[in-house]
């Protein structure tokens, strides 16, 4: 099923005005629903390939997965769709092979990268994360935060040590408690949630969530959200503008139409006894 004509998909990644180069790595399949966003990890370059492994491997894993199953086909594991584990499974092997490249080669040891993936099929949005990286999305005037963070702050705002208005100025943002490449295994966190026409999702590294509000990146895709090129361009700019203490990449998707997962037989009973 191709979604070139469902999904409308901008993006927009920059090094801030601090970082010498960009560790941030996007990747996006509009035929096949797909959106990667990878936040990288670790001195010199090795940030920057651990998150280009990620997004590399993920993409073109699941894309040759696709040409022969069909995300919304059952998984008669589960009697559920298999694009949970097919996602999982692939996010397992880019692990595998940032570990093994962290292992094998000194100037690597260490590296990491968070990881947020966004895959649309069946009228609904699949959503795998580890670390920091966000998805959010704006339904109507509704905008919220759809992942939660696997970070030290937010376990201290969970366990209620501080406020979330607190942890807007603490100074370990970014302590990561999850990540891709930095165990020999490792599960994402994975949910499933409807999709509707006209919603759209912003998957964002913490380049942009730390220097914007949340209140004025809801705001910036009221206004703008006619132009995904623009609005992507202006979420940048904004973190930009505000120190852009760190790389910032967004990733934009408008859902235009639905898009039901064709079934046949079997998968109209499974979906009925559901």
């Amino acid at each position: 099923m191709d979604l070139t004509q469902t999904l409308e998909i901008a993006s927009c990644t920059d090094p801030g005005m601090v970082r010498s180069h960009n560790e941030d790595s996007i990747a996006s399949d509009a035929p096949s629903g797909l959106v990667v966003l990878a936040d990288g990890m670790g001195g010199y370059n090795a940030g920057e390939v651990a998150s280009g492994i990620a997004t590399t491997v993920i993409t073109t894993e699941l894309k040759k997965l696709f040409a022969k199953i069909r995300p919304f086909e059952i998984d008669p594991e589960t009697n559920a769709p298999i694009a949970p584990r097919m996602v999982r499974e692939q996010v397992k092997k880019a692990n595998t092979s940032i570990f093994q490249a962290a292992q094998s080669q000194p100037q690597y040891a260490g590296m990491g990268t968070t990881l947020v993936v966004g895959l649309f099929y069946d009228n609904k949005i699949l959503v795998a994360h580890l670390g920091d990286s966000r998805l959010y999305r704006l339904r109507g005037d509704d905008f919220r935060q759809i992942t939660r963070d696997h970070s030290l702050l937010q376990e201290q705002i969970d366990s209620g040590l501080i406020t979330a208005e607190q942890a807007k100025h603490a100074h370990h943002k970014n302590l990561v408690t999850r990540a891709l490449g930095i165990d020999p295994s490792v599960d994402p966190e994975i949910h499933e949630y409807e999709a509707a026409p006209r919603d759209i999702y912003l998957l964002c590294s913490d380049g942009l969530c730390d220097m914007v509000s949340d209140d004025d990146i809801g705001t910036t895709l009221r206004e703008l959200g006619a132009n995904l090129e623009l609005a992507a361009q202006q979420l940048v700019q904004m973190a930009n503008d505000n120190g852009g203490r760190d790389n910032v990449s967004v990733i934009l998707v408008r859902v235009v139409r639905e898009y039901p997962g064709p079934r046949g037989v079997v998968g109209k009973l499974f979906a009925w006894l559901k």
